[in-house]
């Protein structure tokens, strides 16, 4: 059963991040071109002047922060940001979409066509200055996470209702040879949307109209659902005591008035108790 951690209603909920050392949940409205958390009992913002949609924690005080134009260091007390790399900044099509810190201290963020143009978006990694494209042509980027054991990376364009894995070089964290699929959600027509990888190397992901986080283990066999009082839940993230509250971001994009009306639940940010264990978000190092 989900519960309401926050009620403030997102139009496109996106990339919760729970900061291990702040030992609080961030997440991003990307319409709303917003910055949101709840500290010390009371809701905070962060507003910006483009869309941004996930982070990674730098420091205690420190996010990146992917904007559709870059990935900066933002400085949560102090309100400021620094451009660290630039992200399809020449391009006004596309913006930033799903991203995470991978175990090295690298990101990965992935873009789309801010319409989901088809094959208009990317996915890079940014690690130790250098920022190179791993994957093209992608429509809706999704579902970047990792394994514990560093073995690989997974990722999504839901478009295709396919996750793929991605063995990881031990030393480097850079991709090695060609990502492989690992499910397909085809038949059952089920759409991945952003994902995390829990301490013993399940996967869950969020079903973008399923109204659900389903959880599967590493061969790919579904394992459970957490059912959202939301229809279009987005990403998930484990987070609070000991890590098992799994929050998850919500969006009202692209439902009717009539259905916002009978549940207004959509778009605002929930969270399910004890339904698995998950593992720290890793430090980004710039």
């Amino acid at each position: 059963m989900s519960h309401i951690y926050d009620d403030r209603p997102c139009e496109l909920g996106e990339g919760p991040l729970w900061h291990p050392e702040r030992q609080q949940i961030f997440w991003f409205d990307i319409i709303g071109k917003r910055l949101m958390s709840i500290e010390n009992n009371k809701a905070r913002v962060w507003e910006f002047d483009e869309h941004v949609s996930s982070a990674g924690w730098v420091a205690r005080d420190t996010l990146l922060v992917a904007s559709e134009t870059g990935l900066w260091r933002f400085e949560l007390e102090r309100q400021t940001k620094d451009l660290v790399v630039p992200l399809e900044a020449d391009n006004p099509v596309t913006r930033s979409n799903d991203g995470r810190a991978d175990p090295w201290g690298g990101f990965w963020i992935g873009t789309m066509g801010k319409n989901a143009e088809a094959n208009a978006g990317s996915i890079y990694r940014y690690w130790k200055g250098e920022f190179r494209a791993l994957v093209r042509n992608v429509t809706i980027s999704n579902a970047i996470c990792f394994a514990p054991d560093r073995s690989c990376a997974y990722y999504s364009d839901t478009a295709t209702r396919q996750v793929m894995r991605w063995k990881l070089d031990a030393q480097t964290g850079w991709p090695v040879g060609k990502a492989a699929l690992f499910l397909d959600l085809q038949d059952d027509g089920l759409n991945p949307d952003g994902a995390v990888v829990d301490s013993s190397g399940n996967i869950w992901i969020a079903q973008w109209g399923a109204g659900r986080v389903a959880a599967y283990d590493q061969h790919g066999q579904f394992l459970k659902a957490v059912d959202f009082d939301a229809k279009h839940t987005s990403c998930p993230s484990f987070g609070g005591d000991g890590l098992t509250t799994l929050f998850c971001t919500t969006a009202r994009q692209g439902l009717d008035v009539d259905t916002l009306g009978k549940n207004p639940i959509n778009g605002m940010t929930l969270a399910a108790f004890d339904v698995g264990q998950g593992q720290a978000e890793h430090r980004v190092i710039l």
